[in-house]
């Protein structure tokens, strides 16, 4: 079975327990700490990974960084999934959950790639843009390419606007070529 299968019935088994107990908010905060911490600590997500540390030692490690933190259905969760040798897939298992209650909650991601940093004022009137087009809550990011030369890239879902000029010139340089023969 596939991480991400693996991943997505644990999350969705995480979702259904945070909503049975009305926790599914207090779960959602932990879990952005959560994989807010791994990002930033590689270390972290290979000690999880690490076949050879024992199961009892990896969860020792969680406890003790988030048993102050985190409720206790959360770190309930990590032992079981850490019990039973699921410990490389806990990143993406927390990964999947935001997606899910993202889904619940009707919120979108969407993505904005620009040659430069985008001003907080260009930034909210896109996420206007992009909420009263689809109707629903969005969660807008912006990520740096300067190959793009100018221009944007908006992502949203599987959907993809590209306004850039490396486009452009890359839909010229085809024309004048398909001319040329």
């Amino acid at each position: 079975m596939s991480v991400f299968k693996v991943a997505s019935r644990y999350a969705k088994s995480l979702i259904d327990l945070a909503q049975e107990q009305g926790q599914l908010e207090e779960v959602k905060s932990n879990i952005d700490q959560f994989v807010s911490v791994l990002k930033e600590n590689s270390g972290l997500r290979a000690v999880l990974a690490n076949p050879i540390i024992t199961w009892e030692k990896k969860y020792a490690i969680l406890e003790q960084l988030f048993k102050d933190k985190f409720g206790t259905s959360v770190l309930a969760f990590f032992r079981i999934m850490i019990f039973k040798g699921r410990g490389e897939i806990l990143y993406n298992t927390a990964q999947e959950f935001l997606r899910e209650y993202n889904a619940i909650k009707g919120i979108v991601e969407a993505t904005v790639i620009s040659a430069a940093p985008l001003s907080a004022e260009n930034l909210d009137a896109l996420k206007k843009v992009i909420t009263e087009e689809l109707h629903a809550q969005v969660l807008l990011t912006n990520k740096v390419d300067a190959s793009l030369i100018g221009g944007f890239i908006v992502k949203v879902g599987d959907k993809q606007i590209d306004t850039s000029i490396a486009r452009k010139l890359d839909d010229l340089e085809r024309y004048l070529t398909a001319q040329s023969v």
